[in-house]
């Protein structure tokens, strides 16, 4: 990217992230993502709070309806990353105008992937729920929340663009309240949907999956307006736009490996569950429990991991690579520090975190082994997951994916096979490999960011 590129005036009011102390820039971005994470987080959770009145069935449905709308949402995710580096390298170059491009493109491509998608899976939905083997009450009442749920990828691909687009920019604080408009607005309508109160219908599942699409499309038409109305740093216009495939092409250069990282993930959870399953219903039930504690254990990761990537970009399109490098180190630092104390402080709490889920005495016993062995390994998780967003920021997303590949099916799932088959750790093995897989994984990260190549990487 050409760093001499001239470009407009950086507009006052925003911070500028090429100046400046590191600390307060990273803090300025990083508090609002951690939030807008955790209400993004709450949304399926609170849907399944409602479902599960409904019945077993029902709540099945959604549940394996949401692993079907979690691969679609890979696609946009993939966009979302590409638009993000590159918004970020144009920012930092101080050219307004290729980044209003680049948002541009990718709100195209988004539209077209969720439109294509969201047709063909609307069409075989029955078909594809029942791949799963699950009841036919479940493919019934999953089909119809499905069904429901797709439409509304639009919106939703449309109002993650426009939060991917802001933060990118620098603004983390505008998409952190347009998540709140969106939970409000989902948290006041779901009961009211689902059990038909006052003057609504009685819409069971769809009811859910309806206040999910009516929530996304206030939070797209929002975003929408404070992208074309100039109340963030990149405003749209509609003139002399043109569609431009060489900036599509660059985005999903970026955003696909990653988009594959994901989708490797997701199905290596699938194969970890396999293995667990044999254990018994402590193991699966201690499994699906400690996986929502890390998740929101993690909001502190993402959220200093996606500031720091915004620092990354918007520096290394600024010409500071170094600048760029005393950003991620300080963003792993903090976030490192946050994870440390939760491993020394969880261990002391753990029987009274455990029983926030359940209060079977059993399964609380059992699971908290697991917690002590799962902090053993997220211990080093800071490491990897903020030089993995970091590079993702550099736009050097082929490493990232290759690491990730090699650590889930080459290390991880044939060291949980071998450890929990052929020693005395049983299920025990299984946590172990899990662990023994991010210290290996954080390793290879920290040696390759270390190397550098990343802050030469031209997108």
């Amino acid at each position: 990217m050409n760093n001499t590129s001239s470009a407009t005036v950086r507009p006052s009011g925003h911070r500028d992230l090429t100046q400046g102390s590191i600390f307060k820039n990273l803090l300025s971005l990083c508090w609002p993502m951690i939030i807008s994470d955790g209400l993004n987080l709450s949304g399926p959770t609170i849907d399944m709070l409602w479902v599960g009145r409904l019945g077993a069935a029902d709540m099945a449905g959604v549940g394996v309806s949401g692993l079907v709308l979690n691969l679609v949402n890979l696609g946009i995710m993939g966009v979302n990353i590409g638009l993000r580096a590159l918004i970020g390298r144009f920012i930092g170059n101080n050219d307004i105008e290729g980044a209003k491009n680049v948002g541009r493109q990718a709100v195209v491509l988004s539209i077209f992937y969720s439109v294509l998608i969201a047709t063909i899976l609307i069409i075989f939905s029955t078909p594809i729920l029942k791949l799963f083997g699950v009841e036919p009450e479940v493919v019934t009442e999953g089909s119809a929340y499905l069904k429901l749920a797709l439409v509304g990828i639009i919106p939703t691909s449309i109002h993650r663009m426009a939060e991917a687009i802001m933060q990118a920019a620098g603004d983390s604080v505008t998409p952190m309240k347009l998540s709140l408009i969106m939970r409000i607005t989902h948290v006041c309508l779901d009961p009211f949907l689902i059990f038909g109160w006052w003057i609504f219908p009685d819409l069971g599942v769809s009811g859910a999956a309806l206040a999910n699409i009516i929530a996304a499309s206030v939070g797209a038409a929002i975003g929408l307006i404070f992208i074309f109305t100039g109340r963030t740093r990149v405003k749209f216009t509609l003139r002399r736009f043109r569609v431009d495939f060489q900036t599509m092409g660059r985005i999903l250069r970026i955003g696909i490996p990653s988009s594959i990282s994901s989708a490797q993930r997701s199905f290596g959870a699938i194969v970890l569950m396999g293995l667990i399953t044999p254990f018994g219903t402590l193991a699966v039930a201690s499994y699906s429990m400690l996986t929502r504690i890390q998740q929101f254990a993690s909001t502190t990761n993402a959220g200093f991991g996606r500031a720091s990537a915004v620092l990354v970009s918007q520096n290394l399109g600024a010409g500071q690579p170094k600048r760029a490098e005393k950003s991620t180190w300080l963003a792993m630092a903090l976030s490192e520090g946050v994870i440390l104390l939760l491993a020394i402080l969880m261990p002391i709490w753990s029987s009274q975190t455990i029983r926030i889920f359940t209060p079977d005495t059993n399964l609380t016993h059992y699971a908290e082994v697991l917690l002590k062995i799962m902090l053993l390994g997220y211990s080093l998780t800071a490491c990897q997951s903020i030089l993995a967003q970091c590079l993702i920021g550099a736009g050097d997303t082929i490493p990232a994916m290759l690491f990730d590949l090699i650590s889930m099916w080459v290390i991880t799932l044939p060291l949980a096979y071998i450890l929990s088959k052929s020693t005395s750790l049983g299920v025990y093995g299984i946590w172990w490999a899990l662990a023994i897989g991010i210290w290996l994984s954080a390793t290879v990260y920290f040696i390759y960011f270390r190397i550098g190549r990343w802050k030469y990487k031209v997108i």
